[in-house]
């Protein structure tokens, strides 16, 4: 379902990543969706495609078409929900992208208490736990101990585009694409950029992108009270793939992601990337990004210094960043996700 939306968050972009690959297999697939998917998939012979009612019972009515169906398994990539219903009657596999709804940082309440009621029993019923990077895969175990390691993989993910433009700095411009809300560390960025000496601030802007969320009017204040910063809103795929292969710094400061999509979309178009050391984003990026504290607005305004005034730096870690990136696809992903459900 949250592929086929017509803006997808970076849930439905790995679940577009993820079952377009899958689907090349030779096996016979249902895909599941409340709205119209990818022409390529109808079209395709080992594909059948079954379209639900939208809305809350939408879940209800994938649990009786799974009840009455029975098949081999059920991936779900994006909900807890379907999984917790059906319980052990149904082999299920479950896709967990972050534990955001159980850590502290701020988060809005109602993926919050969904994830909080039905993820403990999804994993637990789940014949297959597969988790979007190491580093949320070392976060579900601690947080539940009783899953057996063996169920659960890490799986990553692959890039949004297949063969995109090289990055060629503008040389005017940091970009920062995420959704807004405080996980993102907006205000953060943007007080990080207010630091800058006068003489970077006015030769580079602050863009960033991405649709609203919640709890961001503070940061929409800040926007437009700092000079040299610019929100534009949600982008379409192409402005998107513009501001990565222009941007002269791409900077991406979150207090926690489960994966970081837009940080292996950088690296993958050879970006100057500067991001933060927590979570999967410093397993993403490895060596090939400069690593910030993220609640230290001095550690993020120095890195942004080093990398618009460093240029040997900046040469290096775009030579690595696409070596790094290279280690991610979603072919990897797929057979990861195959070889795991044949396995059991």
């Amino acid at each position: 379902r949250e592929a086929c939306r017509e803006r997808p968050t970076g849930k439905g972009v790995w679940t577009l990543g993820c079952i377009r690959q899958i689907l090349l297999s030779a096996d016979t697939y249902s895909v599941l969706s409340d709205a119209p998917v990818p022409r390529e998939w109808e079209e395709l012979p080992n594909v059948q495609v079954v379209r639900l009612r939208s809305g809350f019972l939408w879940h209800l009515r994938c649990a009786r078409w799974l009840l009455s169906v029975r098949p081999d398994w059920y991936l779900s990539p994006t909900s807890f929900l379907v999984p917790a219903f059906v319980g052990c009657t149904v082999r299920t596999a479950v896709v967990v992208h972050d534990l955001i709804a159980f850590r502290s940082e701020p988060h809005a309440w109602k993926p919050r208490v969904l994830e909080r009621l039905f993820l403990p029993r999804a994993v637990r019923c789940a014949g297959g736990v597969f988790c979007v990077s190491g580093a949320t895969r070392q976060d579900l175990l601690v947080r539940f101990p009783r899953i057996h390691p063996e169920r659960c993989v890490a799986v990553y993910a692959g890039p949004t585009a297949s063969a995109p433009r090289f990055n060629v700095p503008d040389n005017c411009t940091i970009a920062c694409i995420a959704t807004l809300c405080p996980r993102k560390n907006h205000m953060r960025l943007i007080e990080a950029y207010a630091l800058l000496p006068d003489a970077l601030r006015s030769r580079f802007r602050l863009v960033l992108a991405g649709g609203r969320g919640w709890q961001d009017a503070d940061i929409l204040r800040m926007v437009e009270c700092t000079e040299g910063v610019e929100w534009r809103g949600y982008v379409s795929p192409d402005a998107y793939d513009a501001l990565l292969t222009t941007c002269t710094v791409f900077a991406y400061p979150s207090l926690y992601e489960g994966f970081g999509l837009p940080v292996l979309d950088a690296l993958q178009r050879g970006a100057a990337v500067l991001t933060s050391s927590r979570g999967s984003l410093g397993e993403v990026a490895d060596d090939a990004a400069l690593l910030v504290d993220p609640e230290d607005t001095q550690s993020i305004a120095h890195g942004l210094e080093q990398l618009l005034t460093d240029a040997p730096m900046r040469d290096a870690l775009r030579e690595r960043a696409v070596q790094q990136a290279a280690h991610y696809t979603w072919k990897r992903t797929a057979s990861l996700v195959h070889s795991t459900l044949s396995a059991v």
